[in-house]
């Protein structure tokens, strides 16, 4: 079948939502150490950077690695939720610079916008209705959906599905290794807004962009 141009411009917009639209992803930096360290075992910093959007069955995978096959992993994870639901109640969800901007672009614009998450629904539903952008996304695509997690495909591969598009009409937003390797691999045009990590040689061969603020995607569409 021939492509047509039109066939190809971009028809959605698919989030990751800790580290890109919310600035979260700095708490998980802090409760992770703090819930291994609860279960005497030391994290190093490296470690919670790695385990950024790792979805199952990867991050069990990788904590039992690191520190044997008797890791706690659920006791461990289950701690770590508790210290982050506090840190949120304390702290509420801050937005990273330009959500809201984007978000009103693409409502009128009429460009689709999802959320491809590690969280839950419950979680993820949560904290897009705690940081007041909740009535801004048309799907809601969950880790617990799917087989694997980032950076496996599934995710994306199963939003795209959801919303009846090819890959290529989407672009997947991440700030993270293994999240944009999950877009790339599901075929997603992959833009990279950094938050705690530069992309390095590997990863800047999969992004379509690389951008600074999430303002910057508007220049994209």
């Amino acid at each position: 079948m021939n492509i047509t141009k039109s066939d190809n411009r971009i028809k959605a917009v698919i989030f990751d939502l800790d580290g890109t639209l919310a600035d979260t992803e700095k708490f998980y930096q802090i409760a992770w150490p703090e819930a291994v360290a609860h279960f005497g075992y030391k994290m190093e910093p490296w470690q919670a950077l790695a385990v950024r959007s790792l979805g199952r069955p990867f991050a069990e995978q990788s904590f039992k690695e690191w520190f044997g096959e008797e890791f706690p992993y659920w006791d461990v994870r289950g701690y770590r939720k508790d210290l982050i639901a506090k840190m949120l109640k304390e702290n509420g969800i801050p937005l990273k610079p330009g959500a809201i901007e984007l978000l009103e672009y693409l409502k009128k614009e009429k460009i689709t916008i999802a959320l491809a998450t590690a969280n839950d629904l419950q979680r993820a539903t949560a904290k897009l209705e705690m940081a007041g952008i909740l009535e801004y996304f048309d799907h809601i695509i969950c880790a617990e959906m799917v087989k694997q997690g980032k950076p496996a495909p599934d995710i994306y591969r199963y939003a795209c599905e959801e919303l009846g598009l090819k890959p290529e009409q989407t672009f997947a937003v991440e700030d993270s290794p293994n999240g944009v390797k999950s877009a790339y691999g599901a075929g997603c045009k992959v833009i990279m807004v950094p938050d705690l990590s530069e992309p390095d040689e590997e990863l800047e061969k999969m992004l379509f962009a690389c951008c600074r603020t999430l303002t910057d995607i508007e220049d994209l569409l």
